[in-house]
């Protein structure tokens, strides 16, 4: 199913909420060995999958239906996670369209022994849900009432345009076979252990792909492991289900003095087809870090073709349209003592 902004229609007019609903969804587990990546340390991709799961609790049981990823936001993985820290997942909704469910994922992770765990990374994800035969259906009408609703609800509005243009830019794109730069592609069957409940391959195992992929492209440049630190707008196209021939492409776009920036498209081809369609495109920015966990400089990379030209360009272009976007507000900012009634949010 292809899912388009228009479908999201994030301008829908409110209407009243739906009383006894639950608008949030907390997971907190232990970090098992399991967990860790080649690091040793929680990869991007487990974290994305972690963060895909309890936004979908909290869409699901906040529309009383079956739902689908459409977006994951951009997300900064500010400290890595070790294996035995407890991790806190806060799902909490901050705005709704007629069908869809923008909800902030905060992730919280500490030792265990410590009284407070500290934010390791937030960002946004869009659910859309849907009926037995994956048509869209509207979804009960969610209102602020908190001044921590209230600003994480404007902030949400406010990250619809920019979204847009991302949205826009990544579209119009082209990646041929007249780029020279550094590729790395992944192929497989989907299997029965990639698929969620709902029979379709969940959106957090695609992240997962697109991280593998991001890793393996930047690890071959630098020649040395990498770790994620930034993923940009996940956009999902189309489910994928088992036996589809998945391909996950990844191309270095553009370095920075310490950053690789890696465009990831992942296809999916039925057993019966020979046409390959999108499934899911994202960004990663991945680094290699010292002994002491800073990023160290990395071989650039000089664009060659016109085509790695106008790419290098246009990782440049989302890194200024990304500056624009306002960080959302954290629940320790807000005083507990605060009342709604004495904060206005002007509404864009």
């Amino acid at each position: 199913m292809s899912i388009s902004s228009s479908t999201l229609d994030p301008m829908f007019v409110p209407g009243p909420a739906s009383a006894g609903r639950r608008a949030e969804a907390i997971h907190r587990f232990l970090v098992k060995p399991a967990d860790a990546g080649i690091a040793g340390s929680v990869d991007g991709g487990k974290l994305l999958e972690w963060i895909d799961k309890v936004a979908y609790a909290a869409a699901a049981q906040w529309s009383g239906c079956y739902c689908v990823t459409a977006y994951v936001g951009n997300i900064h993985l500010d400290r890595p996670i070790a294996v035995g820290e407890l991790v806190e997942l806060h799902a909490n909704l901050v705005h709704t369209g007629r069908t869809s469910m923008h909800i902030l994922v905060s992730v919280y992770s500490t030792d265990p022994t410590r009284r407070k765990p500290v934010q390791t990374a937030q960002c946004l994800t869009i659910f859309v849900a849907i009926d037995d035969n994956r048509r869209t259906v509207e979804v009960p009408q969610w209102n602020p009432t908190s001044i921590l609703e209230l600003g994480r609800h404007r902030q949400a509005r406010a990250r619809v345009s920019v979204r847009k243009r991302i949205e826009e830019a990544m579209a119009a794109q082209q990646y041929t076979a007249a780029g020279t730069a550094p590729t790395s592609t992944l192929r497989f069957l989907a299997a029965p252990s990639d698929i969620n409940w709902g029979g379709k391959v969940h959106g957090g195992r695609t992240m997962q792909w697109i991280d593998e992929a991001a890793y393996i492209c930047g690890a071959d440049w630098v020649g040395q492991h990498v770790i994620t630190s930034y993923f940009g707008g996940i956009r999902f196209y189309r489910p994928i289900v088992i036996g589809h021939i998945v391909e996950v492409s990844a191309r270095l776009i553009h370095t920075g003095p310490r950053s690789m920036h890696v465009s990831v498209h992942v296809t999916s081809t039925d057993t019966h087809s020979d046409e390959p369609a999108l499934a899911a495109h994202g960004l990663a920015v991945v680094v290699t870090v010292d002994e002491n966990g800073k990023a160290r400089p990395v071989r650039q990379w000089v664009p060659v073709s016109a085509e790695d030209q106008a790419l290098d360009a246009h990782a440049r272009h989302l890194i200024e349209l990304r500056s624009e976007v306002e960080g959302f507000t954290q629940a320790s900012g807000v005083p507990a003592d605060a009342e709604p009634n004495h904060f206005r949010v002007p509404m864009p």
